[in-house]
């Protein structure tokens, strides 16, 4: 059987979490929070990860700073099987954080300072051209230069391979630049910065997508948290459910989400059951605390769904 490959030009971040209980401090006010930890995040990392556990083989093109930080990341890397041949090193440049603030409820704040990541360059998804080729699919964010994005959309569509992008954080975007696309993947509060159409009901949500759609783009998925994700095509709409589980911390539920789904993808699997089972995949890793530690092995993901279909 051959192995899902799945191509990710991205970012890689060292996450510094932060949980708190009542309330974020006011301006010149210090108070105590519960809990620190520090582990391995960046959109393009954490989706990697995800492949990867699941028991896909990630091609990953991203970049590093010359700090303590990036050897940490080069090896995080190899021990989730993912190479390290196109991670580069940037002299004179940190490598990407991400100051994370967790409240009670698992919801998250997210600050990320990019690094290393803003210097990654068309030049070096080129020298990836190669080994890009073996992948079927190619997951993108925006947490990388605009111009490496575009560039790796040009090359996947030479290369017949289906482009997933998450355009995360929100920008703006040229949309003959992106018309390639298989699927564009925003959240709610994305689609209202990428089309101007509040996301505050359904319907605005269905507008967004619209108008989305309008622009060229084939398929458009909005993933809405605890309310599932709906998939809009020219042919229509379709609404998912999400997995009903004890959330503790929600923080790279969306990455688990969309890496899962390109796994799942690659693997053959059609685009309606891709879906569900990311959301179950996204739901089991809200119950662990961290980002790509809460990420489960296929075989625990398999173990959790059938004891979650069975009632157990």
């Amino acid at each position: 059987m051959v192995t899902p490959t799945v191509a990710i030009v991205g970012s890689n971040m060292m996450d510094l979490i932060t949980y708190y209980r009542d309330r974020m401090p006011k301006t010149g006010e210090t108070i105590f929070g519960e809990d620190f930890e520090i582990g391995f995040g960046g959109k393009g990392a954490n989706q990697g990860v995800a492949v990867s556990r699941l028991g896909g083989k990630v091609i990953m093109v991203t970049a590093v700073g010359d700090d303590l930080f990036g050897p940490l990341v080069k090896n995080n890397f190899l021990e989730n099987g993912i190479s390290s041949k196109f991670i580069k090193t940037v002299p004179g440049k940190t490598s990407g954080v991400a100051p994370i603030f967790v409240d009670e409820k698992g919801r998250n704040s997210i600050f990320i300072i990019p690094g290393a990541n803003y210097s990654l360059f068309p030049e070096d998804v080129i020298q990836a051209e190669e080994e890009l080729q073996k992948a079927s699919f190619l997951l993108l964010q925006l947490e990388i230069p605009l111009e490496t994005v575009y560039y790796a959309i040009d090359m996947a569509q030479k290369l017949n391979l289906k482009v997933i992008l998450n355009p995360a954080p929100a920008q703006e975007l040229e949309w003959n630049k992106i018309q390639s696309v298989f699927l564009l993947a925003p959240n709610e509060s994305e689609l209202e910065s990428l089309t101007g159409i509040p996301a505050d009901s359904f319907t605005h949500i269905q507008e967004g997508a619209s108008f989305l759609l309008e622009k060229g783009i084939k398929n458009v998925l909005v993933t809405l948290g605890e309310k599932g994700s709906a998939l809009f095509t020219p042919q229509g709409s379709k609404e998912f459910a999400a997995y009903s589980v004890n959330s503790i911390d929600t923080t790279g539920a969306g990455d688990a989400f969309l890496g899962a789904l390109s796994f799942f993808l690659a693997e053959g699997k059609d685009i309606d059951e891709a879906i569900d089972l990311s959301s179950a995949y996204a739901a089991l890793s809200t119950t662990r605390r961290g980002t790509q530690k809460s990420f489960a092995s296929r075989e625990e993901f398999e173990n959790w769904l059938k004891s979650y279909s069975s009632g157990a």
